[in-house]
């Protein structure tokens, strides 16, 4: 038997919620074919932060803007890279001496 994923509304949720605890956790579960563990989960977000804690955790982001913080990223990288080689090449400078051409 394969599982598809549901999704539930926070309304939903929220009845599901109401529901275990008047019925009991192992009654809902099976109605609506949960874990109990989720049930649990969605009980203490209920508790902690009411019905904004039975919305979904995530957020969508959008992919222009995924695609502008990778090449952020990797400019910063590059910048990173060339910055070392600056230092470095001022370092060396530093230590060696100029030779003056004797005549």
């Amino acid at each position: 038997m394969t599982r598809s994923r549901r999704k539930f509304t926070p309304e939903e949720r929220l009845s599901i919620v109401q529901e275990s605890q008047r019925e009991g956790t192992v009654e809902t579960c099976h109605k609506y074919n949960l874990s109990p563990s989720l049930l649990n989960k969605w009980k203490q977000r209920y508790l902690n932060k009411g019905v904004e804690g039975l919305k979904t955790q995530y957020k969508r982001i959008d992919p222009e803007l995924r695609a502008l913080e990778e090449e952020n990223e990797r400019l910063k990288r590059i910048i990173a890279k060339q910055a070392l080689e600056i230092e470095v090449k001022g370092e060396l400078l530093k230590k060696t001496p100029i030779q003056k051409k004797i005549r």
